[in-house]
């Protein structure tokens, strides 16, 4: 071989090394993260990559997936991936383990990164909304979901069954839990029709019964969390009254009936503003959304939050920190509000909401959305909720028979939880 040659082979190795030694240095950059969500909607996840895509355009090395795990099996999905090592960078967590995340030490502050962020403005954010995702003035997790439950109405089934519409029970100050259930009763005699059906529930979620009880001021347990309340009057009278729209009116679709508000099946659905996307796009049925129904303890509104948490457990905390503070900044908050209000005080009016959100006009928005985020108290939540959950849930099996003994059954409930709620 002659010299030149060599060189040029030499010259050749060298350049290929080089850029094999640019092209592992690149991708050793690379930063791929990771977030668990519990939602697979094409609208909520086109949302989501949307501002993935704009995060990339800031940091170009860093790309975000976002994983969709099942809905009725989500926080254990999600704690099974911590135990075995495979955690998410972030993760989408249900205010009723807020708790649970918070104090034990799982999350990533996220106080001091929100804060330094340039134009984020975390003092807008409504401390009322902090407070389950705070410890020791550290803000854990950012609820970036404040949605309040509302009632999704089919006008044409509840206009054929010749039963009165909500808007028209609102119009005449008759908006209560009876005359619902009557309204629901008539269009469930119809076959193959239900009447209201408290979306994800199914008999097993009890904590979304939460959207009919607190009309009679009832709930699982004190405000403090340490005694049980489900033998309390307020909750005994609440069961009654589900018990009745269920067994004897047939009002409320019974244990092992399956029906889909959203497929036209149903008069009336309660759930979040945030399930809007799986409305019919050809307007299938005239459809309209109020708030609940007045109860025995007057006007109330109940609200489910969702935060969104960096694991400790992940690889990659500081870029998580980092996108989640991206993710929920004004611009994007507003941008999530189509489907997940926000927790910031400057984007709770109708006239901000509307912007985002085409489906739903300024008056739902404002009585329904705005109203309901003021107003609102949680959902139910409990350090090892997981635990309790089931426990009630066990409990409550004794209640959905056609002759049920409320008041045994939910003392039996009592005697079970009340040691664990006591500690």
């Amino acid at each position: 071989m002659s010299h030149r040659k060599t060189h040029f082979t030499l010259r050749t190795i060298a350049s290929g090394l080089a850029l094999s030694l640019a092209l592992a240095a690149s991708a050793s950059a690379e930063v791929k993260l990771r977030m668990t969500i519990w939602s697979a909607n094409e609208a909520h996840l086109k949302l989501f990559n949307g501002i993935a895509e704009d995060f990339k355009k800031t940091k170009p090395d860093v790309t975000v997936s976002f994983e969709s795990l099942p809905f009725e099996n989500y926080t254990t999905a999600l704690t099974t991936q911590i135990a075995g090592g495979n955690a998410p960078d972030m993760a989408w967590i249900f205010e009723t383990t807020a708790y649970d995340f918070v104090n034990s030490g799982a999350l990533v502050p996220l106080t001091k990164t929100l804060s330094a962020t340039p134009g984020y403005n975390l003092g807008d954010v409504a401390p009322s909304a902090t407070e389950r995702w705070s410890k020791g003035g550290e803000l854990h997790a950012y609820p970036f979901s404040t949605s309040p439950f509302a009632v999704f109405v089919n006008n044409d089934l509840i206009k054929k069954a010749g039963a009165k519409t909500p808007a028209e029970l609102i119009a005449a100050g008759q908006w209560t839990w009876p005359n619902a259930i009557a309204t629901a009763q008539a269009v469930a005699k119809e076959p193959g029709k239900g009447g209201l059906v408290v979306r994800d529930f199914n008999y097993q979620a009890w904590q979304y019964l939460s959207s009919v009880w607190n009309a009679w001021g009832a709930a699982p347990w004190s405000a403090d969390g340490k005694r049980c309340t489900l033998a309390d009057k307020p909750m005994v009278d609440a069961l009654g009254f589900i018990h009745d729209a269920i067994f004897t009116k047939k009002a409320i679709p019974g244990p092992g009936q399956n029906v889909d508000f959203f497929a036209g099946d149903a008069a009336m659905t309660i759930t979040q503003i945030s399930r809007a996307s799986l409305l019919p796009k050809d307007k299938k049925f005239d459809w309209d959304l109020v708030p609940l129904p007045k109860g025995s303890a007057g006007d109330y509104a109940i609200v489910g939050q969702a935060g969104i948490g960096v694991l400790k457990a992940g690889k990659q905390p500081a870029e998580a920190a980092a996108f989640v503070a991206f993710m929920t900044n004004p611009a994007n908050s507003a941008k999530l509000a189509q489907f997940f209000p926000s927790a910031r005080k400057s984007l709770l009016n109708a006239e901000v909401l509307g912007k985002t959100n085409a489906l739903l006009s300024p008056a739902q928005l404002d009585k329904v959305v705005v109203s309901g985020i003021e107003t609102g108290k949680l959902m139910p939540g409990h350090t090892d909720f997981a635990r309790l959950q089931q426990m009630v849930r066990s409990g409550l099996d004794a209640v959905w028979q056609p002759q049920a003994d409320i008041p045994a059954a939910t003392k039996a409930i009592c005697a079970q939880i009340g040691p664990l709620l006591a500690k």
